[in-house]
C-alpha cells in the first residue's frame, strides 16, 4: 500500500499538504484532514472551533481535497484524506477525487468530540455499524482504496467483528488508534486481510516494533509528526523490520 511503512495520522486543523511535504524522506503515507464534507458535521466543526479546537473549514470542501492532493502531486508520499460526513454522497464524491490522484480515502470512525458524534461521524459510526459499511461501500464504489480510522477501548464496540464487516463492504486497510490496549492490533490483524496501521504512542523502535510483532502492516504517527527526530527513529524501526522479514 506505501512504503517506508510509516504514516503521518490527521490532526484535524493541521495536517495539509505543506505539513506532509516536511515529512517528505521519512514517511510513505500521510493522512490529511479529518474534513467535515456535509452540512451536519461542518456545524459540529464550527462548534469545536467555538471551543478553540482547530478544524479545516473550507468554503468547498471537495475543491479543497483537490487542492490539498493535487499540492503532493510529485512527492514520494501516498497522500491520504481523513474524512466525517454523516451520509455517503458527500463520502462518495471525495472518493472520486482520491481515486484519481491514486490517494487512499480514510473514513473517521474515530473522533470522540461530542459534537461530531452527535451529528452521526466519528465514533458514533463504531456502534452504527451498518452506517459505517455503508459509507464504506459508497466510497469503494469509486475504486479508491478505502481506510478506516478507529478507536480501540469504546464500550460494546468489539474490533474484530467491525474489521471483518468492513473488509467486506470493500475496505482496503484499517486504522487502529490502539490506545492503550495495544495487543488488539494482534487481534486485528489475524482476524482479517486488510492493512493493518497501527497508531498510538509510537515514538521509537520500542514502540514501533511492539506494533509490528502483533502483526502490523505499517505504523503512523500524529502528535509527534512534525518532530523529525522522531520520524527518523521510526522510519529506520520500520525498514529494519521489514529488512529482516525479506531475510527470512
Amino acid at each position: 500500500m506505501f512504503s517506508p511503512r510509516v504514516a503521518l495520522a490527521s490532526l484535524s486543523g493541521r495536517s495539509n499538504a505543506a505539513w506532509a511535504r516536511a515529512a517528505e524522506g521519512y514517511v510513505g503515507c500521510a493522512f490529511l484532514g479529518g474534513i467535515a464534507l456535509d452540512p451536519e458535521t461542518r456545524a459540529a466543526a464550527r462548534e469545536m472551533t467555538d471551543r478553540d479546537r482547530e478544524e479545516f473549514l473550507p468554503s468547498d470542501p471537495i475543491a479543497f481535497v483537490d487542492a490539498q492532493l493535487a499540492a503532493l502531486t510529485g512527492t514520494e508520499i501516498r497522500p491520504a484524506i481523513n474524512v466525517r460526513a454523516a451520509s455517503t454522497k458527500p463520502i462518495r464524491r471525495v472518493a472520486a477525487v482520491c481515486e484519481g490522484y491514486g490517494a487512499i480515502c480514510e473514513i473517521n470512525a474515530h473522533c470522540r468530540q461530542d459534537e461530531m458524534c452527535a451529528a452521526g461521524a466519528g465514533e458514533s459510526l463504531l456502534r452504527e455499524t451498518n452506517r459505517l459499511t455503508e459509507q464504506v461501500g459508497a466510497a469503494a464504489t469509486t475504486g479508491a482504496a478505502v481506510s478506516v480510522k478507529v478507536r480501540a477501548e469504546v464500550p460494546g464496540v468489539d474490533l474484530v467483528d467491525l474489521s471483518r464487516r468492513i473488509e467486506r463492504a470493500g475496505a482496503t486497510a484499517i486504522h487502529v488508534d490502539a490506545m492503550d490496549s495495544e495487543s488488539v492490533v494482534a487481534e486485528v490483524t489475524d482476524a482479517c486481510d486488510l492493512f493493518v496501521i497501527a497508531n498510538n504512542g509510537v515514538r521509537n523502535r520500542e514502540s514501533t516494533a511492539e506494533y509490528l510483532a502483533f502483526g502490523a502492516d505499517a505504523v503512523s504517527v500524529a502528535r509527534a509528526s512534525d518532530d523529525p527526530a522522531v520520524l527518523g527513529r521510526v522510519r529506520e524501526a520500520t525498514d529494519r523490520w521489514f529488512e529482516r522479514e525479506v531475510r527470512a
